[in-house]
């Protein structure tokens, strides 16, 4: 069905097709830039169109698509680098240059590209929807295939295969391919959902230790401009303890991007050796892409990370920053005339949130496999105020929530994670877990070293008041070694092999340091000067 475009309002084009759905897709204007409906109206409908709208004129086509906005789902994938519509970025750059224009459009996958396709099923075999009936493989994984109807398998193919042809067909007809489509606003199906229990290792430190994610768990890390939330980021899609990362960055520099892609072409996976952009999915909406992009750019990440969960693996989606999504969603409420909310968010933000980070969590597939997403999401609340919308929004829905300091970030501490209003709600299923699989020490020197903590907080301000010298030998220890625990435990170097700490390392080191302070307390209790304790401690 074809009509007209009737009214241009920046991004926010009207058409006069009647009958369409909310959120369908529709092609607007000679270049058939990609929108979806956002407002029904009785012979008219308003399309937020995702792409620069400048030249558009009242008069040229609008086509209904018949489907919402959707995300292709085929090997090919990892090592990809798309924007929120799922176009290939790089095979866009080497066809057209730097700069996308509006309407430029590829297929992501190559179309003369051959896949080694294994047949799992044969001729006569019955099978259910979604059952899958073979694998392709991809780099270190298994890309699996399923059947997009029940029925009986007629004929089915086995080798070389291209993403446009069929692999197996039904006796009814219908035909199995090695790609299928998916609409990014619904949650892909599960039989059913469990309880996030374990550590999900994500290198560093603090976060592993004193506030731990859990595999299908959420967390998000708020931070002020220049606390450190992009390299926190990027080194946990380094080195997370994963099958798979999907990185979304959602309104961020283009260079900090660029920087990301080259890194992550260079670096080997530590618990791989692969490069670790075999295992990388990037999402890309960078601030100088058309803004109602990164509005669709979160759930076509998460869609793509979905889609790996139900192959049985462990995914891990990262978006930096979900406040500029939530600035996208501003933006289009406004175009839109809808009523605002608290300082002009949509009133509907925090229930978009909530809908979001359900979509984490460790599930049983519906093929018999488990498999988990989970969610680590940066925010940027402006001037470091955290009681915005968006950081409140995310805070009532989250598992782990890792506020960033702006004053440990100006002495250099990294990560910059605030040990005292910091929190994970897995803490005790992980201790669990941590006590069974790596120490059964594991909860009782963690609970050690977040007193030591706190003492020393404590005793901080007592030391302002009356110095150290005013301090007795125990008090000055406990500030030594609370000292070293930031320094040598809490603080890491991103840039050094440091940047990474598995958990025995990890806790081998506090139980090290803790052990330290029990010794030389003794010692000072039998009568031992502080001073002659620590050179011996510290040559």
């Amino acid at each position: 069905m074809q009509g007209k475009v009737i009214g241009i309002s920046g991004p926010t084009v009207t058409v006069d097709l009647p009958d369409l759905t909310l959120y369908e897709r529709v092609s607007v204007g000679n270049d058939k830039l990609q929108g979806e409906v956002v407002r029904l109206r009785p012979a008219s409908a308003v399309v937020q169109v995702y792409e620069e709208t400048k030249g558009l004129r009242v008069g040229e086509p609008a086509v209904r698509e018949n489907s919402p906005l959707t995300v292709r789902f085929t090997p090919g994938l990892l090592g990809g680098i798309f924007d929120g519509l799922q176009r290939p970025l790089q095979r866009l750059g080497e066809e057209f240059g730097p700069f996308i224009r509006p309407g430029d459009m590829l297929p992501f996958v190559p179309c003369e590209q051959q896949y080694p396709f294994v047949a799992e099923k044969k001729a006569g075999d019955r099978v259910g929807q979604g059952e899958y009936i073979g694998y392709v493989e991809e780099g270190a994984f298994r890309h699996y295939i399923a059947a997009s109807a029940e029925g009986v398998i007629r004929e089915i193919r086995d080798g070389n295969i291209c993403p446009e042809d069929r692999v197996a067909i039904l006796e009814d007809g219908t035909e199995a391919l090695l790609w299928h489509q998916w609409p990014i606003r619904t949650a892909r199906p599960f039989t059913r959902k469990k309880f996030p229990r374990s550590l999900l290792v994500t290198g560093q430190r603090c976060i592993d230790f004193l506030f731990p994610l859990a595999f299908g768990g959420t967390a998000v890390m708020p931070g002020g401009f220049g606390t450190g939330k992009t390299i926190l980021e990027q080194a946990v899609a380094k080195y997370a303890d994963v099958d798979i990362v999907v990185y979304v960055g959602c309104g961020e520099r283009g260079n900090e991007m660029a920087e990301m892609l080259e890194e992550f072409r260079s670096l080997a996976d530590p618990w791989t050796g692969r490069s670790l952009l075999d295992r990388t999915i990037l999402v890309a909406n960078t601030s100088n892409m058309p803004v109602a992009a990164r509005e669709a750019s979160i759930y076509t990440a998460v869609s793509m990370a979905e889609y790996y969960r139900d192959m049985g693996y462990h995914v891990l989606l990262l978006a930096d920053s979900i406040s500029r999504w939530a600035e996208a969603l501003r933006e289009i409420s406004s175009a839109l005339e809808e009523m605002p909310g608290e300082e002009g968010y949509p009133t509907y933000l925090a229930s978009r949130l909530s809908g979001f980070m359900s979509r984490a969590g460790v599930v049983e597939t519906l093929n018999g496999k488990t498999g988990s997403l989970s969610m680590v999401l940066s925010v940027s609340p402006p001037g470091g105020d955290f009681t915005e919308p968006t950081t409140q929004a995310c805070l009532r829905n989250t598992g782990a929530f890792l506020m960033l300091d702006t004053d440990l970030a100006h002495r250099r501490h990294f990560p910059a994670i605030n040990w005292a209003q910091s929190f994970s709600l897995y803490d005790r299923d992980v201790a669990e877990y941590c006590a069974r699989e790596i120490s059964p020490k594991w909860p009782e020197v963690k609970k050690r070293c977040q007193a030591l903590l706190k003492q020393e907080e404590q005793l901080r301000e007592v030391a302002e008041i009356v110095g150290d010298e005013g301090l007795q030998d125990a008090d000055r220890l406990l500030m030594h070694v609370a000292e070293q625990i930031r320094s040598r435990f809490l603080c890491q170097n991103s840039f050094t092999d440091d940047a990474f700490s598995g958990p025995q390392s990890t806790f081998e080191l506090i139980e090290k340091l803790v052990a330290m302070y029990d010794r030389c307390l003794e010692r000072i209790r039998q009568g031992e000067s502080l001073g002659e304790i620590l050179l011996e401690e510290h040559p």
